[in-house]
């Protein structure tokens, strides 16, 4: 009773529970086969892509803000990496580097604007959302006279960050779980994990502690926006070209794995596996429905259902840990 009780405070709870429930949902009323989705790569395929940027943002929302520009921020690494090295012809290695700097500026310029003004990062990002999709459009048909531009990167590119293993699996699928990895270590294994959720406790408090809180919140946002060019990258490098349009559902797509990964949009709770649980979730709800014989119209609902029962759930949960105390075993 004990163990169920610690599983139950710990963030990624209600993410596990999530993701087990929709697979037992597909099974028992969708009549899916286990082996047919398991081996599918067109859900992971999508959770990979989607994960690399949720996990940022998601880290952002546990400090309490919020970055939407992700949306024009993937249309425009992809754009940069296909300008710079399809379109002038530049070695790729400038594209790539080119497509990352972008993103860290505009990281850099939200970070800037959300530490030294009132202005919630939410309407920040929203405005830079918009500003970039101006600029990756207009900017593609003033320099290349079009909106999508081809590009052919050399064999070793497409080894790193375009191959599909298998022929079905996309390369991103490690980047995603070594980026993971790295992050979970980050945030919960060294002091900055500490100093990310006391920035979404009180970020005043923090402050007065000694924690870099502007610091922290610019390099949020740097790598959240440069996360989402990665990924933008990655896609002009698979596909061959890029296109100004894209990337727009990957702003709800990832709030609501974020959320039903645990984290709480008022920040200081939360966790990077069940972030990375959400994103499968989501995954599995939004492709998995295809291997069923629910009706595809059904998906939203499914969608909806899900991430309403998870932010119950993580809000029980969250209460529940607070009031956790784990009795002592009396000494003889």
């Amino acid at each position: 009773m004990q163990l169920i009780a610690r599983f139950l405070t710990q963030p990624a709870a209600g993410a596990f529970l999530s993701f087990l429930g929709i697979i037992l949902f597909y099974v028992l009323f969708g009549g899916v086969d286990l082996g047919n989705l398991a081996g599918a790569a067109s859900w992971v395929n999508l959770a990979a892509n989607l994960g690399i940027v949720a996990i940022p943002v998601g880290l952002l929302m546990i400090s309490g803000e919020l970055d939407i520009s992700i949306g024009a921020m993937i249309p425009a690494g992809s754009m940069t990496t296909a300008i710079l090295s399809g379109y002038y012809d530049l070695p790729i290695i400038v594209g790539m580097l080119g497509a990352l700097s972008f993103g860290a500026l505009v990281g850099l310029v939200n970070g800037l604007l959300t530490v030294r003004t009132s202005v919630p990062s939410l309407i920040i990002t929203l405005g830079t959302l918009v500003a970039m999709q101006g600029i990756v459009l207009a900017g593609s048909v003033l320099v290349t006279g079009a909106a999508s531009v081809p590009l052919a990167a050399p064999d070793w590119a497409k080894f790193l960050f375009g191959q599909l293993i298998g022929g079905s699996h996309q390369v991103v699928i490690l980047w995603w779980l070594g980026f993971a990895l790295l992050m979970g270590f980050v945030v919960h294994r060294t002091p900055l994990g500490n100093w990310l959720f006391a920035l979404g406790g009180d970020k005043e408090s923090a402050r007065n502690a000694g924690i870099p809180v502007r610091g922290m919140t610019i390099g949020l946002f740097i790598l959240s926006a440069t996360s989402a060019s990665f990924v933008g990258m990655c896609q002009a490098i698979l596909f061959n070209s890029a296109q100004v349009s894209g990337g727009m559902s990957y702003i709800f797509n990832t709030v609501v794995s974020v959320v039903v990964g645990g984290v709480l949009l008022t920040g200081g709770f939360g966790s990077v596996l069940g972030i990375v649980l959400g994103t499968l979730t989501f995954a599995i709800v939004s492709q998995g429905i295809y291997f069923t014989d629910i009706d595809r119209n059904w998906s939203n609902l499914i969608i909806g259902a899900t991430l309403l029962l998870a932010v119950l759930m993580n809000e029980s949960f969250r209460k529940f840990a607070l009031n956790y105390s784990p009795r002592k075993k009396a000494r003889n």
